[in-house]
Formats: C-alpha cells, structure tokens, sequence
C-alpha cells in the first residue's frame, strides 16, 4: 500500500470519527425543543431544566468533538491539495453555510446561561437547534455528491452551481444524515440521563429510528447499485443490521449497546462512502478522464511520509486524552441534580 491510498484510508477514518461523534452532538441539538418542549415538559421551569440537562449531556464533549472535523481538513489539504482546492473552491456557499451553522450553534452553547431572560434563552436555543440541523443536512448532500459526482472540468475545476449540489440524492443523503444523527443523540440522551427524559429519549429513538433505517437502505443501496463494488453491499448489509439491533436493544432498555449500534451503522455508512469512492477522491460527471484520483491528487511522498510520523506520535495522545473526558463525565444526569437557576423573566410580548 502506498501513503496516498493510506492517507485515504486515514482520512475516511477520521470522518468516521467525526459523524460518530459529533453526530450524537447535532441529534442532541435537534432535539432540544422536543425533549425540552411544551410536548415533554410540565411547565416552563420543568422545560427549562430539561434544555439544561440536554445540553449539559453533551457540554463536557461538544468541542472535543469539533477537533475531528479540523483534523480531517487539514489532513485533507497537507495530504490531498488537489482534492482540497477543487471540494473547497467548488462547494465554498454549503461549506460556508456549515461553518457559520457551527460557530452561531457554539455561541448558542455558551452564551445562553449568560442572563435570565427567557426570550434570551429561547433565542439561543434557536441557535443551537438550526446551528446543528443546518450541519447534519449540509454534510450529507456534500458528501453524497462527493461520491456521486460533480461536473469538474480539465482543469480541476468545479463548474457547477449551487442548485446543481440539491439533487435528488444528495438530498436524500442529507436527510438520512439528519435522521442517523437524531437516532444516535436521542440515544445517547437516554445513556446519560435517567427518569422521565430517558424514558422519552428512548420514545424519540425508537420512532426516528425506523425512519432512518428505511431511508439509509435506500441510499445506501442506490450508491451501491451506481458502484456495484461488493464490499460497499457488505458495509450496507452492516449497516442495516446495527441499526435494527440499536433499535432492538433501545427498546429492551440496553442503551448502551444502541448506542454502539448506532455508532456502527454511521461508521459503515461513512465506510460505504469511502469504498465507493476508492480510488477517487472527487469523480467528475464531466468526462471520467477528469476524475480527481488517489494519484493525481495527492501530495509528494516526502509530505505523506512526515504527516505519517506525526499522526503516529500524536494520535494516541488525543485518543487517550479524550477517552479520558468521557470516561470522567460518563454519570447520569436527572433534572433533580440541576441546580436551581436565577428566576426566568417572561418573554416579552
């Protein structure tokens, strides 16, 4: 194997561990006014301490999380120039969108205890809601174009639209991103919480869930049919079957393990991406003469072979720091262990 299609390798790993990880962030986001909602809570105070539950579950993580996405960009660019100038020149308004999404979904995280009033924090958790739907959807029509195609032409160069990016299949890739991640954070709310919000976080799994199992076979089996690649079915059929049995296990009150199994299944999905793509790294619809390669994409040996030492010597570190993190804040939370807030001001009318 050559350190350009180790590198490819690296990358679709590092992706992995990003929707993994950050995907139950933005499902824990997206459901911040169901579980936090008039629909779940008994009055405003009991919805307010739901909200901070929530957000409290994923608050020791959220931003380590975050460092997985930096990564794969910068690997992306050190490894693959080529590949990183066409994806980011080419789909730079949904990127954009993401970016801003994520910063106005972090300001939302820290800013919305700052006062009491309740207008200020119902803008916030606007903020942190559309801050992580926005993310969810935009990743998978980027990705599933990604592997799809787009019109590139000889010069390496995006020449589509932005309209040209909402087809039909990349929007559904979208919207199986959306309903993975709400899966996969309703679960992990129901991992770390107990009592009443567990309960329901188990309800939302268990309805979310069926819909995205069907919607992911149907993506993922439209890929695969585009392909024909053997392993890309294997990593669907696995996906298919991690999926049913999270929400087997969701509904047995095993939520440990329904997590796994959503973590599974958005790891071979991501795994599926990545095979059909092999040994691409950016088709073009354009003429497959353009197609941007492993090969003729990627950076100088002597680039791929510091980049190698370095993830060597400091990957482990991070894994084991962040590991760390978890393992500290991996305790329940109940809203009786919140402690009380400065007196809501009502929202003004």
């Amino acid at each position: 194997m050559d350190l350009a299609t180790f590198w490819f390798i690296v990358l679709g790993v590092l992706w992995t561990g990003y929707f993994v990880l950050e995907g139950f962030d933005f499902g824990v986001g997206m459901l911040l006014p169901v579980l936090g909602g008039k629909r779940y809570a008994a009055d405003a105070e009991d919805a307010e301490k739901r909200r901070r539950v929530l957000i409290n579950t994923i608050g020791p993580v959220w931003d380590g999380n975050e460092v997985w996405v930096l990564t794969a960009g910068g690997a992306t660019f050190a490894a693959f120039p080529h590949w990183y100038a066409t994806l980011f020149s080419g789909f730079y308004l949904p990127l954009l969108l993401i970016l801003v999404a994520l910063i106005v979904r972090n300001l939302g995280f820290e800013y919305r205890h700052k006062r009491p009033g309740a207008a200020w924090k119902a803008r916030w958790d606007q903020a942190i809601f559309w801050g992580s739907l926005v993310p969810a959807l935009l990743w998978g029509v980027a990705l599933t174009n990604i592997v799809m195609g787009v019109p590139i032409d000889a010069n390496k160069e995006y020449t589509g639209s932005l309209f040209t990016l909402l087809n039909p299949i990349s929007l559904l890739g979208g919207l199986v991103f959306v309903a993975l991640f709400l899966t996969h954070g309703a679960i992990f709310i129901a991992l770390k919480t107990d009592g009443k919000v567990r309960y329901e976080a188990r309800l939302v799994a268990q309805r979310v869930g069926i819909v995205a199992a069907v919607l992911a076979v149907v993506l993922l089996g439209w890929i695969g049919l585009a392909d024909g690649k053997l392993a890309s079915w294997v990593t669907t059929a696995v996906a298919a079957v991690a999926l049913l049995g999270a929400i087997a296990a969701n509904r047995a009150g095993r939520e440990g393990w329904a997590f796994i199994g959503t973590a599974v299944t958005i790891a071979m999905a991501v795994a599926t991406y990545f095979i059909v793509l092999f040994p691409n790294v950016m088709p073009s619809t354009t003429n497959p003469a353009y197609n941007l390669t492993i090969a003729n994409a990627s950076s100088t040996d002597y680039t791929l072979k510091v980049m190698t030492i370095v993830a060597l010597i400091f990957t482990p570190i991070v894994l084991i720091y962040q590991g760390w993190t978890y393992w500290v804040f991996r305790k329940r939370l109940t809203t009786n262990v919140i402690p009380d807030d400065a007196p809501l001001e009502p929202a003004a009318r």
